[in-house]
């Protein structure tokens, strides 16, 4: 039951992505943390920073991998999660006492965690799903949009107005998923796969998909209504049930397989394809990469003729998609730089936005609704991130770069951010806050799938974490802007506020220089995504050519 087990693999990432998205949640609890530990906005920024700064050492994972089985690591991302954040939960609940210094290191460590986590759902979907690797990859990162919300539900259902909850159930119920899954990953990977079962892979994943829609309209909808214990437990229980549905998937699969016995000739395997067409559609690969590069030396060639733009988007530009990238070629990839800048500027700048939300929403006077923006945006992710598939399943009726899609998908981060300039209403904060959720999910879940499309599949779990280093050197730098802006305006009377010891900046003012920077910055990642566009667009155009001529044979 091959094809079975590797249903339920996916099925079980999907269930980890669900429960380690414990970053979405750090806004819910850090007023908390700054009361308690008695320190400025400032260096309240700099623990939010720490948290991302653990994703540099995510390529570690990547680099664990090639040594340790899939389950080793799992289980190592857990207990770093435990320990990061158990003793965090400690601090907070004044059971033990520790400097800012390591409460800092806690906050590394347990950002390292959901790298690993992360690095291991990417591994088992990209080696079970060679044919369908988007469709894979999205289903699994979208879960993880919805942690925030899965949190929000468990923390209600056991004491609504304890936000230090978060910290225990971040370092437990991480380690509990895990768990129950490692006799799942302990399978083995699907090695082959039948001509016709792409198709079938298809169907089930159009399923899957449909079940995980209605599973983040049930978060999205149903989650502002969790005010109660006995409420949020009811609908929690309605929300594990959606997580468990989709089991249902590998029965099919299973009976496709007994069909087998009795129908063999129905079924023929990739492998039985004719070696002479496999080997034509390869030499005409590589005929038509070398006619590009061809006529990119001669385009080159005619100085006189040819602008600086023509220049900056044929030099060094990727022929071919899927070919391997070690890190040291990474590193002199004009591409990877490119679209390094392009992640820094979109979805890495979010993700600042999400870790500030509490303060943002303090500081507007809406801190009541902190649960419930925090709860919007993780849905509004878990969204973005099923409709990264959507240039997979438009194939056939529309066909567009994804790096183009990674364009369009950008464009409402600068327009959320103009918006907040422009007003401060509730209604202004939840429209952006959806905006941003949207684009940063997509964000986040097609550039797996780019990474691995660029620069090779087998090289995603280390490169992705490589690129994905952008995400703690934003982090500082832009929340540094965020909180300095923060400060400045605590000297100004009539707009501090004395909360737990703490001051507090209320009014627009705390953050309206900062949406107007952050507008601009976003900005420039819209352009700079539109040149990765333009700059990788022969090389999808190509693939797609050979993809259409592979069907044909």
């Amino acid at each position: 039951m091959e094809q079975s087990s590797k249903w339920m693999i996916l099925i079980a990432s999907t269930w980890i992505q669900a429960f380690t998205g414990t970053n979405f949640d750090f806004s819910s609890y850090s007023s908390e943390l700054k009361s308690v530990l008695g320190i400025s906005q400032v260096q309240l920024n700099y623990l939010s920073m720490a948290s991302d700064f653990g994703k540099a050492f995510g390529w570690c994972s990547g680099v664990s991998l090639m040594y340790f089985p899939l389950w080793f690591v799992l289980v190592i991302a857990a207990f770093m999660g435990l320990v990061g954040y158990g003793l965090q939960w400690m601090v907070i609940q004044r059971i033990i006492i520790l400097p800012y210094f390591l409460v800092f290191l806690l906050c590394v460590l347990a950002g390292c965690s959901i790298c690993w986590f992360n690095t291991v759902c990417y591994v088992l979907c990209i080696k079970n799903f060679a044919a369908n690797r988007p469709f894979a990859l999205s289903l699994s990162i979208s879960f993880n949009g919805a942690s925030a919300a899965l949190y929000n539900l468990i923390a209600n259902s056991i004491n609504s107005k304890d936000d230090t909850l978060y910290l225990l159930l971040n370092a437990l119920v991480p380690l509990v998923t895990s768990v129950a899954a490692l006799p799942i990953l302990r399978q083995p990977h699907s090695q082959t796969l039948r001509a016709d079962s792409v198709h079938r892979e298809y169907l089930n994943f159009r399923c899957l998909t449909i079940l995980a829609v209605l599973t983040g309209l049930y978060l999205l909808i149903l989650n502002s209504v969790s005010y109660s214990a006995q409420t949020a437990r009811i609908l929690l229980a309605g929300a594990l049930f959606l997580l468990v549905l989709p089991v249902i998937a590998p029965g099919v699969i299973c009976t496709e397989e007994w069909s087998q016995l009795f129908h063999p000739n129905n079924y023929m395997s990739l492998e039985d394809n004719d070696p002479d067409d496999f080997g034509m559609h390869k030499e005409m690969m590589w005929k038509e990469a070398s006619n590009m590069s061809f006529w990119t030396e001669n385009s080159h060639g005619s100085k006189e003729k040819e602008s600086w733009t023509s220049s900056f988007l044929l030099r060094d530009r990727l022929l071919l998609l899927g070919e391997e990238h070690s890190a040291n070629l990474l590193m002199h990839r004009l591409d990877f730089w490119l679209y390094y800048l392009v992640y820094f500027c979109g979805g890495t700048l979010v993700l600042v936005y999400s870790n500030n939300l509490g303060q943002i929403s303090e500081s507007l006077g809406y801190s009541s609704e902190i649960s419930f923006l925090v709860a919007l945006y993780s849905a509004c992710s878990f969204f973005g991130r099923l409709l990264s598939a959507a240039p997979d399943f438009l194939r056939d009726k529309m066909y567009y770069a994804r790096t183009a899609w990674l364009a369009f998908a950008l464009i409402p981060t600068p327009l959320a951010f103009f918006l907040l300039v422009l007003s401060g209403s509730k209604a202004a904060l939840s429209a952006a806050t959806a905006l941003l959720g949207l684009s940063s999910g997509f964000v986040f879940s097609a550039a797996v799938s780019i990474t691995s499309e660029l620069f090779g599949p087998n090289s995603a779990g280390v490169n992705h974490n490589i690129l994905i280093t952008n995400i703690p050197l934003g982090s500082l730098l832009y929340g540094l802007l965020a909180a300095l802006v923060y400060e400045a305006n605590l000297g100004k009377p009539n707009q501090v506020l004395v909360l737990d010891g703490s001051k507090v900046c209320m009014g627009r003012n705390c953050y309206i220089q900062t949406f107007m920077w952050w507008g601009c910055i976003s900005l420039f990642g819209v352009a700079s995504s539109f040149l990765l566009f333009l700059r990788t667009k022969a090389a999808y155009d190509s693939h797609e050519r050979n993809q259409n001529w592979t069907r044909l044979i």
